[in-house]
């Protein structure tokens, strides 16, 4: 079965169908008062049917508000969709079935899902999107709105599959670290999923994220201790380029002269006090006594 696609419908001004209506009651009551002042019953082969004419056209008057549509089904068929706003007239044997097209949020729950290493996390977004076709959320799924939730969870679900939480590898993508990359990743997952639907997809962003309870402390530690070891390395790396330019400062300048061991004795005593956490004390060599 081929996919519904929306169309406009035929449509009246509604006003212009009410005058219409309001000609016809009146003509047909100008007749009823003419069959009971000359009692001639044959005109009421005429005066019934205009009244059951002008009471059956009400159901064709309906109202579209603002960013609504109104979707008509004809005895089970589709014949059309109306988005202009305004007071209209149509088919009034065809069901008008409400749409909205307004911009609306979905905030899923918190779900504990794997990210790409195996780590439990927890994880919930909010999902921006509208419906821009009314024939296919209608039509093509059961329900849209729900359609909607369920879909979101699951695209969520499969994104968090493809990131680490942080990421150990240098260049690599992580869902703490490149937020930008992981919403436009989330809105394409959900966008293919709710294309059937006739939704469209305004934004998708991660709105919590963390490690899952039963390992939070053992990541926090991890985390910490990454930390230590970055900065370790970085006060090493300054340390080792405070020694090189030391040595060479005295050996351009010639104060003083250096053998291997010497020299070796200064670049361990200089990167000890440099990479030190404790404050070091100096030991002032005042020379032998002999």
């Amino acid at each position: 079965m081929d996919a519904i696609q929306e169309f406009q419908a035929r449509k009246t001004n509604g006003f212009l169908a009410l005058f219409i209506v309001l000609l016809v009651w009146a003509a047909a009551t100008w007749l009823l008062v003419d069959v009971i002042r000359t009692e001639e019953p044959a005109l009421l082969w005429i005066d019934v049917p205009l009244f059951l004419i002008g009471s059956l056209v009400l159901g064709g008057f309906y109202v579209v508000q603002p960013n609504e549509a109104r979707v008509l089904v004809f005895f089970g068929r589709y014949i059309g969709s109306v988005r202009e706003s305004g007071f209209w007239f149509s088919n009034p044997f065809a069901v008008k079935r409400h749409v909205s097209l307004r911009i609306r949020n979905f905030n899923s729950e918190r779900l504990k899902v794997n990210d790409l290493q195996g780590n439990p996390i927890e994880i919930a977004a909010v999902i921006v999107w509208r419906v821009v076709d009314s024939a296919k959320a209608l039509f093509d799924v059961e329900n849209y709105e729900g359609f909607v939730a369920i879909q979101s969870e699951t695209a969520i679900r499969a994104m968090t599959s493809h990131y680490p939480y942080d990421a150990h590898v240098e260049g690599q993508a992580s869902l703490r670290g490149n937020p930008g990359e992981v919403s436009d990743a989330l809105r394409a997952q959900v966008e293919a999923r709710l294309e059937v639907a006739g939704v469209e997809i305004q934004e998708a962003r991660i709105s919590h994220l963390a490690y899952a309870p039963e390992i939070a402390q053992a990541m926090l530690r991890r985390q910490q201790a990454e930390a230590i070891v970055a900065a370790r390395q970085k006060i090493v790396e300054g340390a080792v380029g405070m020694v090189e330019s030391a040595l060479k400062m005295l050996s351009d300048q010639k104060i003083i002269e250096l053998d291997g061991e010497r020299r070796a004795a200064m670049i361990n005593n200089l990167l000890v006090a440099l990479v030190s956490e404790h404050e070091m004390q100096p030991v002032i060599n005042a020379g032998t006594l002999y």
